[in-house]
């Protein structure tokens, strides 16, 4: 017997009305469309809707790096400083621009004593990139995953779009006609591919202004060929009240809806665009490189007993919590 208290998944009328207002004669838009509706819409967007999305608390949905509290930042701060020095620059001449923060966080470095000339925030919600010039530490995290993306399955030799239709009050997935023959030939019958194309569009934006200094991107991804042939359910998944699964129309405008990136993708991006000294680690490897002096000091001042900054380094570095999960995208130029 159904229990009267399990939460709903229908969409709400809100976004159904959205929904109605934005789809094609048949009832249909693309997949990435509807996404975008229900991440970024000024009225029903889970991304501009008011309330807390990251943490512990009640009502959240997911926790990022940035949950360890001012550790993260730390972290950063001396992770880029680093590079930087390394390339012969001075840190003090580079504003630090932090690009997808969450509404109402006052950024990764609150709180935080660093060597910038001073730390900007652009908020997540905020979708077009803001004016970028002289010299910045450009940093991301969690950005590029949040984008909406392309769902396509193999279907009689090609790449079929995957697109979301209204019956009634439901929306369903259904095979869109058009084919997309910009990605390789898929390997088999029925694969998906959940393509991150505006996140390597939101890349070029940010980067393709004449700013110099350091661009540094955490998220999780994978490579073009890792996707194209060892994901053959896709990566795409939703994330509500701690909770991952894969009903990406429950909700929407409710819960969160995420993909891969394609790291190739954007180092490409990178690549074209001027930056050297491109490199993607681990966040565990990027951080014990380039903070590695910060981690030996904590770890000398903290040796004789357990503290929070103990355990939020061990959540960020260690292999089975964040560490080996995520990864950091850095380059100069």
């Amino acid at each position: 017997m159904s229990s009267s208290a399990e939460p709903s998944t229908a969409a709400s009328p809100e976004f159904l009305a959205v929904f109605r207002a934005h789809m094609d004669a048949r009832g249909e838009m693309p997949f990435e469309r509807f996404m975008s509706l229900a991440l970024y819409h000024p009225e029903v967007g889970y991304y501009r809707r008011p309330g807390e999305r990251v943490g512990y608390a009640p009502g959240t949905d997911f926790f990022t790096a940035s949950t360890s509290g001012a550790v993260f930042g730390e972290l950063v701060a001396a992770a880029c400083a680093k590079l930087l020095r390394a390339a012969g620059r001075d840190p003090a001449a580079h504003a630090f621009v932090e690009i997808g923060a969450e509404p109402g966080s006052a950024g990764v470095l609150h709180g935080v004593k660093h060597p910038f000339a001073a730390a900007r925030v652009v908020r997540g919600a905020d979708q077009e990139p803001p004016p970028i010039a002289g010299e910045c530490v450009l940093f991301s995290n969690e950005l590029f995953d949040a984008q909406p993306f392309i769902r396509a399955v193999s279907h009689g030799g090609h790449w079929r779009p995957i697109g979301v239709r209204l019956e009634g009050e439901r929306l369903v997935e259904v095979l869109q006609a058009d084919g997309l023959d910009r990605f390789a030939p898929p390997l088999a019958e029925g694969y998906r591919f959940d393509a991150p194309m505006a996140a390597t569009g939101l890349c070029e934006a940010i980067v393709s202004p004449p700013w110099r200094g350091l661009f540094v991107a955490i998220d999780y991804g994978k490579s073009e060929r890792e996707l194209l042939q060892h994901t053959p359910a896709g990566t795409a998944r939703a994330y509500w009240r701690h909770t991952q699964h894969n009903d990406l129309l429950a909700r929407p405008g409710e819960q969160d809806l995420t993909c891969h990136v394609c790291w190739d993708w954007l180092m490409g991006v990178l690549d074209r665009t001027g930056f050297s000294h491109t490199a993607l680690e681990s966040q565990e490897a990027f951080f014990i490189r380039h903070a590695g002096d910060y981690i030996a000091a904590a770890s000398v001042a903290d040796a004789a007993t357990v503290t929070p900054r103990k355990r939020s380094l061990q959540q960020l570095l260690h292999p089975a919590h964040l560490g080996q999960k995520f990864q950091v995208l850095h380059g100069l130029r």
